[in-house]
């Protein structure tokens, strides 16, 4: 018997279904972890419906990933400027931004990260959609930070603590060492010109 779909998804299109419930069980639970029949039960399609939507499981995680990243990247930007992030003029939003994500009770860490972790031997094209998610994510940290000729450089410094900061939250028992440490950090660039 299929599993009941979730009230919030039942007036979807099947591709949607499918799509989002992949989304939350992968993201939550990995990828490797969740496998096609556990998706198709909770998305409350058939198998015909949803080979039909995603001709592999390879296709859903690349459909899973690009979605993910939008979805983030709309966060990321929204957050930074709910924190007060201006252009040229706005790092300081930067922890603030991250501290509302890493205390959401959902809450895995970088879903690229951890797919590259999962599947960047078995399926290399996810390494190559994480390292473009993480260009887009530092060309927003760029942003954030005055213009200089350093700006870019910085703006990849800073981009790594974070991702630093990221895997740190997910299994220290808080994420204020990792906060700490990145405000640090920014504010020590900040402090020589740099940022």
């Amino acid at each position: 018997m299929p599993s009941p779909v979730a009230p919030e998804l039942k007036d979807r299109p099947a591709n949607e279904r499918i799509l989002l419930t992949a989304h939350d069980l992968f993201y939550r639970e990995g990828i490797r972890a969740t496998g096609i029949d556990r998706v198709i039960a909770e998305s409350g399609v058939t198998k015909v419906t949803f080979y039909r939507h995603f001709p592999s499981k390879n296709e859903l995680i690349r459909t899973f990933l690009a979605y993910r990243h939008e979805r983030w990247m709309k966060w990321f930007v929204d957050a930074l400027e709910r924190h007060g992030a201006k252009r040229g003029k706005g790092i300081d939003a930067l922890v603030p931004a991250l501290r509302d994500w890493f205390a959401d009770a959902g809450y895995r860490g970088c879903a690229f990260l951890n797919s590259v972790s999962e599947l960047g031997g078995a399926l290399p094209e996810v390494v190559e959609i994480a390292r473009s998610h993480k260009r887009d994510m530092t060309a927003e940290i760029e942003k954030l930070l005055p213009p200089s000729r350093q700006r870019a450089k910085d703006a990849q410094l800073i981009a790594l603590a974070v991702d630093g900061a990221i895997v740190h939250a997910q299994f220290d028992e808080t994420p204020d060492a990792a906060l700490k440490t990145l405000d640090r950090l920014v504010k020590l660039l900040r402090s020589n010109g740099e940022a």
